[in-house]
């Protein structure tokens, strides 16, 4: 591992690896922080991996907050594919992430969730069966539908989900009709949380004009998560 920031924590991470099923592994990176309070179990997104700038802003972020992380890759991934698993798969990846987690971090509550595709196949992970030792979702861009297609139709497993979920959202997300998700949300009670980031798009970018940088809205987007990762623990 390389050398430590002063929260305690390389900048790239250790890296890694944990078996998923029949001799298939994946790579994973903890970054694990001085007095950590929780470890957040972070998937990407379908398009980008564990390494993608985002993901790193992510994880270094929350370590300076005393949040440790393990982000993985999904088998596709892996192998430098562009089209992603079949579902089940995803979620066994899911699984063995959040089993690695507790085997690295014994005793320390547990988060899961990640990018868009990766938040969407632990949600689902978790409606089939409840995720061991998880407390919560964290969702970072909840991809609700596809782009110029509004449908709930990806947020019907969430009924499924019983313990606190907490949604990270542009209001400019493409993929993420912003009346038709406070309507989905609305009903699930106060299991979801959502908090809105002011004109940021589906990747967290704002345009110029809004007198805010990108840098300024991670800020407040890993702020949100501190906060409430702190209710919830």
């Amino acid at each position: 591992m390389g050398s430590t920031t002063e929260h305690g924590v390389s900048p790239l991470g250790e890296l890694l690896s944990f078996p998923v099923h029949d001799g298939l592994r994946v790579s994973a990176r903890l970054e694990h922080p001085a007095r950590a309070r929780a470890c957040y179990v972070l998937a990407h997104g379908a398009g980008a991996g564990m390494e993608h700038t985002f993901m790193r802003v992510v994880a270094t972020g929350l370590a300076a907050r005393r949040i440790a992380t393990l982000r993985y890759q999904f088998p596709y991934m892996e192998r430098r594919s562009r089209r992603p698993d079949p579902p089940p798969l995803c979620h066994a990846t899911v699984r063995a992430a959040v089993a690695q987690a507790a085997r690295l971090l014994p005793g320390l509550p547990l988060i899961a969730g990640g990018r868009s595709f990766g938040g969407r196949m632990t949600s689902q992970a978790q409606a089939l069966a409840p995720l061991a030792e998880v407390r919560g979702l964290a969702f970072l861009g909840f991809p609700l539908h596809p782009a110029g297609k509004p449908s709930a139709g990806r947020a019907e497993h969430l009924s499924q989900v019983q313990i606190p979920m907490l949604f990270l959202q542009g209001t400019r997300d493409a993929l993420a009709d912003a009346a038709l998700l406070t309507s989905v949300l609305a009903g699930l009670g106060g299991r979801a949380r959502i908090d809105w980031l002011e004109g940021a798009d589906h990747g967290f970018h704002v345009a110029a004009r809004s007198g805010r940088s990108d840098a300024q809205v991670q800020e407040m987007l890993l702020g949100a998560f501190r906060s409430w990762a702190e209710e919830l623990l």
